[in-house]
């Protein structure tokens, strides 16, 4: 699928403390990513906070999403969920908003066997109909997908893609030793913002990225400049952003992104609880990052 190639940038969902969308704010989170040109949105990640949200507003984030990207850019949802059956239906209303495919975590109380993971994936691409792409991000689900389980869902009809944490040594030869298990167009994708500038200079198909859902622009120049084979190019202007880079791993990712999208204005939100907004200091610690990366990306311009 063409959607799986390039740069997926990922918004965060502006929501109210009762969870409900500020479809108006998601839409221009959207926009400035349809303006961005970047390759395609991905709705409702980790970032996106799709498990905090009930299943009739992760349906309307989608709607005002799809509507808003205009058939310019495709939208991967997330549907996740803690039962097979409600992610089924989730997916299911994915596909009816007009989702291009679903990203899928295997979502748990109770810690998953991989048997169990595996006919999860297969009860909700088979039932679904929506193209499915595999989620491993062990951090939150506390279940790690090996490059073995990866390639026996890579077989399933439907299942077409994974997302991957980009490793912070050795990018080119766990893309190797997947490339080699996995079917010819099946999409090989790395998020972990920090690291995945390498996995796309090692030739991923994809970066899933959180900072691109607020800051599209320099990491879609890391993004082009990997595709075209400049690496020293792709490195340049990765390290431009090492500021932020830095405090998504002191802070996480999400809690630099909502704060990102506040001091740019592009947004009034706070994250769902329990997750507290950034303590005044680290937000002012964001926006000198900021500041930072902008005269970086300035420079390196003018070169």
């Amino acid at each position: 699928m063409s959607f799986f190639t390039g740069l997926a940038a990922y918004p965060i969902t502006p929501a109210d403390p009762d969870g409900i969308v500020d479809a108006e704010g998601l839409r221009r989170l959207v926009r400035r990513l349809v303006e961005a040109r970047v390759d395609a949105i991905g709705l409702l990640g980790s970032t996106g906070t799709y498990p905090y949200l009930s299943r009739a507003e992760r349906r309307r984030a989608i709607e005002a999403a799809v509507e808003e990207a205009g058939g310019v850019l495709p939208v991967m949802a997330g549907v996740g969920a803690l039962r097979t059956d409600e992610a089924v239906a989730l997916a299911k209303d994915a596909k009816a908003a007009g989702a291009s495919a679903g990203l899928l975590a295997p979502v748990s109380y109770t810690p998953l066997t991989e048997a169990e993971v595996f006919v999860h994936f297969q009860t909700v691409a088979g039932e679904s109909g929506l193209p499915i792409c595999i989620y491993n991000n062990p951090a939150t689900t506390h279940f790690t997908f090996t490059p073995d389980l990866e390639a026996r869902l890579s077989a399933i009809p439907g299942i077409v893609a994974v997302k991957n944490g980009a490793p912070a040594a050795g990018a080119a030869a766990h893309l190797a030793d997947l490339r080699a298990r996995m079917p010819a167009g099946f999409s090989l994708g790395y998020a972990a913002d920090p690291n995945a500038a390498e996995a796309m200079i090692a030739g991923a198909d994809v970066w899933h990225s959180v900072l691109a859902g607020v800051l599209p622009a320099p990491v879609l120049a890391v993004t082009r400049a990997a595709q075209r084979g400049d690496a020293a190019e792709a490195q340049r202007l990765n390290a431009a952003l090492a500021p932020i880079w830095r405090l998504f791993a002191e802070l996480s990712g999400l809690r630099v992104a909502y704060a990102v999208a506040n001091a740019l204005q592009l947004v009034r939100a706070a994250p769902p609880r329990p997750i507290l907004p950034l303590p005044a200091a680290d937000e002012a610690r964001v926006g000198r990052a900021l500041e930072t990366v902008a005269a970086s990306v300035a420079s390196l311009q003018r070169v």
